[in-house]
């Protein structure tokens, strides 16, 4: 493993953990009559905290999208989800909540399972599929699972709700990552003109909007306890999926490799749960529908 992949997808995984936190910490004051609209990000664009949520998480995002252009997505997807670790980091620092058992057993599972994935399954780059209805199949079901999740998502609205949008996003953004990957390629092979006469680099923009619209829904009906599990644990998994079904990635097959990479995942999901439930993450307020107008914090 590079170790400027390393770094690079470590550093990502860091600025959306905080990015996170501040998003949600804007996100619960907002207008409830804004769920699953884009209205909501033009609330919340008024107020600073979420401003610089956003834009740790877009600097998240170029530094990912760095690493991916240097890196297999099956590589670097696990390392992105250590974005909890960091999210925990500074709810805990909000909240004043000691680690105890469950954050270190969720901290070790996670770390664990990242290194029991990679280790077992060396992810090496291939040669791409160039046969395009693989390419939209995988697509196509990933955004049809994140579509059916949102629909169900808005009739639980406040129960399992913000759960689902999470999940669907999570879906959308694993895909993302992956266009993102091609995207580079794109670019580095043919230069501007090549990446801008392509549909991947709009495909890229239009999931990056509508992920952050579900995710702020998410945010603004429930704790980050609820949400911020599932979107960790969707998008490296659907992105492993796009990485190894469409643009080459490869793992190791053989027997003992598979059942260490299947424990890894599973050890990755069941950290991620165990950090994400932990006391310290920032409950969601319990309000009353507020005024359309935020207060800025």
């Amino acid at each position: 493993m590079s170790v400027l992949v390393l770094i690079l997808a470590v550093s990502a995984a860091c600025c959306l953990g905080f990015g996170f936190v501040l998003q949600q910490n804007a996100a619960r004051q907002a207008p409830l009559s804004d769920f699953l609209s884009p209205r909501l990000l033009l609330d919340l664009v008024r107020v600073p905290r979420w401003l610089g949520g956003i834009g740790l998480m877009v600097a998240g995002m170029v530094l990912g999208a760095i690493a991916l252009g240097q890196g297999e997505v099956s590589l670097v997807e696990p390392l992105l989800a250590t974005n909890l670790l960091f999210a925990l980091a500074l709810s805990r620092k909000q909240t004043k909540q000691p680690l105890g058992r469950q954050g270190w057993a969720g901290l070790a599972l996670l770390a664990g399972g990242v290194t029991a994935f990679i280790v077992a399954g060396e992810p090496r780059g291939g040669t791409a599929v160039t046969d395009p209805l693989r390419h939209w199949l995988i697509i196509g079901v990933m955004i049809g699972l994140a579509l059916l999740l949102t629909t169900y998502a808005k009739r639980s609205r406040l129960s399992s709700g913000p759960v689902l949008l999470a999940l669907a996003a999570g879906l959308l953004y694993g895909v993302q990552d992956a266009l993102t990957r091609v995207s580079g390629q794109r670019f580095s092979e043919g230069g501007l003109v090549e990446l801008l006469t392509g549909w991947q680099p709009y495909a890229v923009l239009a999931l990056g909007i509508t992920g952050l619209v579900l995710v702020q829904s998410a945010f603004e009906t429930a704790p980050l306890r609820m949400s911020l599990p599932a979107l960790t644990a969707a998008q490296p998994l659907a992105g492993i999926v796009c990485g190894v079904g469409f643009l080459g990635d490869r793992l190791r097959t053989d027997t003992g490799a598979l059942t260490w990479e299947a424990v890894g995942l599973a050890a990755v999901v069941a950290g991620i749960v165990l950090l994400g439930m932990h006391p310290a993450m920032p409950d969601g307020a319990n309000r009353p529908e507020p005024a359309r107008n935020l207060q800025p914090s």
